[in-house]
């Protein structure tokens, strides 16, 4: 597997293409065309839910007390993210849902909206914020409270907004999200003592299982959708539609929270972990979320506008990340809350990829 696996990656790298979205995209073809029936389904079902929890278990025991505790004192930062995936997102989301409604299936236009209430990834926002010279300790606790705020708000929000019965919202399915994501985030941080150095010394493992769990979610909602037959109802036009949608939702998010960070006399450092915390979206939170909130039959018409808002924010902010980098200054800062750490505390953190292709995904 690593023979094949080190061209594919030297290929994907080559063309700029990181080889996660091509997985992703692989692992979509494969459900559409031998979805998991009957048992089969069954059981992935049950797998789905313990791998979701187990990396979520690994989000928690992969942050920094320390980081957290050193970048938790930025609060302005932390709140500006807030702000800016909570509120900001929301009402691009209902823009986006009202326009996209003549054109789109009202599940594509309820996806849309969807995808724009839900928390900032976590190891995908700290990646791009190191690779870009940021605020790495600021990013750390930042996507960390989206993630651990996002359990409560999402679900909230999406009963408030979606509604007319397509959210199924109730002391049930919070309970299910806060058992399968925030307990999990939990009891990872409390086992720090015994499990940090084992996870420092064991990233590649730990990088298959990241991206195993996700691709293993994907699998499942889109084999659910091509059973219950929704993809008849999708067409090309459709797609690219939904495509440009994602494309405008992405840059006015990247715009407004860059101009925010410029407003609120942010350094230069903050401001990059305001650009990239908030304005990204997670589909490792998104996906258990959409299976606990929508019907079955709805979920993967539901997440896929969260999927193609994935693959176009990852390759966006790749490029944005690298021309950040090659922009900035000669002589950093005096040290302070907002100095880039050095790359010993920046593995410290929360052990974002080698400053080339980031490799985590939110």
């Amino acid at each position: 597997m690593k023979n094949l696996s080190a061209p594919l990656s030297r290929a994907a790298a080559r063309f700029g293409v990181d080889p996660y979205i091509l997985a992703l995209l692989a692992t979509v073809g494969l459900a559409l065309l031998l979805p998991a029936r009957g048992a089969v389904a069954g059981g992935l079902g049950h797998l789905m839910t313990a791998a979701i929890a187990v990396l979520f278990f690994l989000y928690g025991a992969r942050l920094s007390t320390r980081a957290a505790l050193d970048g938790a004192r930025h609060w302005r930062l932390h709140l500006t993210i807030l702000l800016a995936t909570f509120a900001l997102f929301p009402l691009l989301g209902l823009a986006a849902e009202a326009l996209a409604g003549p054109v789109l299936s009202p599940e594509l236009a309820r996806g849309l909206l969807f995808l724009c209430l839900l928390p900032s990834t976590v190891q995908s926002s700290i990646a791009f914020t190191s690779i870009a010279g940021g605020s790495v300790a600021g990013a750390v606790c930042a996507a960390s409270f989206s993630s651990l705020f996002g359990i409560l708000l999402t679900p909230l929000l999406a009963s408030l907004l979606l509604g007319g019965g397509a959210v199924r919202v109730d002391a049930g399915s919070v309970l299910t999200l806060v058992l399968q994501l925030l307990v999990p985030f939990l009891l990872g941080q409390f086992s720090r003592r015994w499990t940090a150095g084992w996870i420092a010394a064991h990233k590649p493992v730990l990088t298959l299982v990241d991206r195993g769990s996700i691709l293993l979610v994907v699998y499942t909602a889109f084999s659910e959708g091509v059973v219950a037959g929704v993809w008849h109802t999708v067409s090309a036009l459709q797609l690219l539609i939904l495509a440009g949608f994602c494309v405008l939702i992405l840059a006015a998010a990247l715009s407004l929270t860059d101009q925010a960070g410029r407003r609120l006399g942010f350094t230069r450092a903050d401001r990059i972990a305001v650009v990239f915390c908030g304005s990204k979206k997670s589909l490792a939170a998104g996906l258990p979320m959409a299976a606990v909130l929508f019907a079955a039959k709805d979920v993967a018409l539901m997440v896929l506008p969260l999927m193609l808002f994935h693959q176009i924010q990852l390759m966006t902010c790749t490029v944005l990340a690298r021309r950040w980098a090659a922009g900035a200054p000669a002589q950093a800062g005096p040290p302070g809350r907002s100095t880039p750490p050095a790359p010993s505390e920046t593995a410290t953190a929360s052990e974002p990829p080698a400053p080339q292709v980031p490799h985590r995904v939110g």
